[in-house]
């Protein structure tokens, strides 16, 4: 065997045992708190066409080379990703999906003009690029009464040469109800969404310790009021508000679109307001809290339990990816450190033994009942953070109440899925898919009569 052939034969089986071994962090349900494994685990989900190629190299290097080791690695690699990428592309079950919630027709449904810009399909190769939407940072759109302190939020409109949908979508991000900002990962989704005629509200809400959750939920019925009162400014149609965010951001959505005319939600300010909305988005967020305290080890994380000393949970970042953040470690709110993210006895006043009723009163689960609006809910299987089988539990209680709901659940998939290099995550593509067909079907225009009833009963979309 000559030199060259040897050297392609070290890189190949390097490269082929790096993927292996990114492998393994697909299979693992992490538990928490474990951020390195957790994110080994979106790269990995997120580079899956990439390492499949590799794989598919490996191979290659390993039949020309003779080298039966190295053709096993490759083989591995290759079907490995090409199997993870083929099971996070799938579209919902049966039982849940879009059949059941809008009728066996459903996207025939759909006005032509949405479709322009859709994903295809569900397995792209990377995220299309579509027409430049126009971006307003950091608008004011709310002060909290009693103070000089502004509520902002970044406005994506559609560009110029495409006509208003009539739809408003604002987003609410994730936060750990704790840190983090707007405009964080988000871009290719919402300039993917703006470039079907939507309007894109990416609200700042306030976050704890400044308020408390009902507070959080005041700031989005505060966004929900002011989209409504300025709707025609932008060209929306105020019965055609959607609401909703990833993990804290969905659950906020929630409890906002299920409460509407409870007072016990309503800012003092608003009273006598409309903060309906026509639908609800969640991505991954949290149905039940209490369920996600046991869920993310809160109770040996944040307690001592006799015999054992508590389960330590990173508290800072290392110096030099501090330094590389620079403005950005400040604007997302590191500098508060990491212990009481996402910690709920602070933001609840106690532990769930403590105070259950508290729990069970800010999870959307609490609050379905039959005229809850159309719901999407999609969640990663192996989500470290959010527990799965809150969403599962909040989809049965609304399909038992008749409210119309489409889930989808993503194998082997983790918490942010879609934030994680979203132009080429085959996840964060099939949510996309799935987002814009959800919000294309609200579109007034589209055609919603008469919708086919499986398991759930459709609801009469205010227009």
């Amino acid at each position: 065997m000559d030199t060259i052939t040897l050297v392609i034969q070290i890189i190949a089986a390097l490269g082929g045992l790096v993927v292996a071994a990114m492998s393994i962090s697909v299979l693992i349900r992490v538990h928490w708190p474990s951020p390195v494994m957790w994110s080994l685990k979106l790269c990995a989900s997120a580079l899956s066409l990439l390492f499949a190629l590799v794989g598919a190299v490996i191979t290659i290097v390993g039949l020309t080379t003779g080298s039966a080791l190295i053709s096993a690695l490759g083989i591995y690699d290759l079907l490995f990703f090409s199997i993870h990428r083929f099971r996070i592309t799938r579209p919902p079950d049966r039982a849940s999906s879009f059949e059941v919630a809008f009728g066996s027709n459903w996207e025939n449904r759909i006005a032509s003009e949405q479709r322009k810009y859709f994903l295809p399909k569900r397995t792209a190769w990377r995220l299309p690029k579509v027409p430049v939407s126009r971006l307003q940072q950091n608008m004011a759109f709310s002060t909290i009464p009693g103070t000089q302190r502004q509520l902002l939020c970044d406005f994506w409109q559609p560009p110029k040469n495409i006509s208003p949908s009539g739809l408003a979508f604002i987003y609410l991000h994730g936060s750990a109800w704790y840190f983090l900002d707007k405009d964080l990962g988000t871009r290719p989704f919402f300039g993917h969404l703006a470039a079907q005629g939507h309007v894109i509200m990416d609200v700042a809400y306030r976050l704890a310790p400044e308020t408390d959750l009902m507070g959080m939920v005041h700031d989005t019925k505060r966004a929900i009021a002011w989209m409504k009162e300025n709707c025609a400014m932008y060209g929306v149609d105020p019965k055609q508000i959607v609401v909703g965010g990833g993990s804290a951001g969905g659950h906020l959505g929630l409890l906002a679109a299920y409460t509407e005319g409870d007072p016990l939600f309503i800012p003092p300010e608003l009273e006598g307001k409309d903060t309906g909305v026509c639908a609800v988005i969640s991505m991954y967020g949290p149905a039940d809290l209490e369920r996600m305290y046991y869920h993310t080890n809160q109770h040996l994380t944040t307690r001592e339990t006799p015999g054992r000393p508590k389960k330590p949970v990173p508290t800072e970042m290392p110096k030099w990816l501090v330094k590389k953040m620079g403005k950005e470690f400040y604007r997302l709110g590191f500098d508060k450190g990491f212990v009481n993210a996402g910690n709920f006895a602070p933001l609840m006043g106690g532990h769930p033994d403590e105070c259950p009723q508290t729990y069970a009163f800010f999870s959307p689960v609490t609050h379905v009942h039959s005229n809850c609006p159309p719901t999407f809910l999609i969640h990663g299987e192996h989500d470290v953070m959010a527990p799965v089988k809150s969403t599962h539990d909040l989809y049965r209680r609304l399909a038992q109440e008749k409210a119309q709901v489409v889930m989808h659940i993503l194998p082997q998939t983790d918490h942010a899925f879609d934030l994680i290099m979203p132009k080429l995550s085959p996840s964060a593509h099939n949510a996309i898919y799935d987002v814009e067909r959800f919000l294309a079907l609200l579109v007034k225009g589209s055609d919603n009569e008469g919708l086919e009833v499986g398991t759930t009963k459709e609801l009469q979309l205010n227009y």
